[in-house]
């Protein structure tokens, strides 16, 4: 339960009040509060010589991803998460900001709760196995959203499905790989 509060946050100070300040009311909060910036990015500053070094190395394997048409690295071993894998690092000397999604750049991560099918096919179309913990746990254990939305169609539907009729169903959701 929330409850007003009396005495705001300094944080609130320059904030204009509203339904925001008692309950989660998101859309209140920007109605009141955002203001739209029309000009243009003279304001910004220039890249810092280490953010240009890092972006430069990273761009470095994109070309190498562009030019083999193939991820450099997928990590099918260990199931993407918030804590899965170790930190990572493009260059921890230069770096301010850190936290890549695995612990190299451009390493993928396997994300099989949306789908092993998926995850299973793009290992095979660029010759990373699978690891067989990882398979045996989402094939036999775990029920994936998409194996958990396909369960639901009536023989109907996946008919309709199959021929075509029906497209944009949610149980081919594909975030990875994006496009290669």
């Amino acid at each position: 339960m929330l409850t007003k509060t009396e005495n705001r946050p300094a944080a609130w100070a320059n904030f204009i009040a509203g339904d925001w300040e008692n309950s989660v009311n998101v859309r209140d909060f920007i109605q009141k509060n955002y203001t739209p910036y029309e000009g243009d990015g003279s304001f910004l500053a220039p890249a810092t010589p280490a953010t240009t070094k890092l972006w430069d190395s990273v761009m470095e394997g994109v070309k190498e991803e562009n030019r083999t048409k193939a991820p450099l690295k997928i990590d099918a071993d260990i199931v993407s998460g918030i804590n899965s894998h170790a930190p990572g690092y493009i260059d921890k000397n230069l770096e301010v900001v850190v936290g890549l999604q695995t612990d190299e750049p451009l390493k993928r991560a396997i994300m099989p709760y949306g789908g092993i099918k998926m995850v299973m096919d793009s290992c095979k179309i660029y010759d990373t196995p699978l690891n067989e913990q990882v398979k045996k746990a989402f094939t036999e254990y775990r029920k994936t959203h998409n194996q958990g939305v396909f369960d639901v169609y009536t023989p109907d539907i996946r008919r309709c499905r199959k021929s075509g009729v029906l497209t944009g169903l949610p149980d081919a959701l594909r975030t990875w790989p994006h496009h290669w």
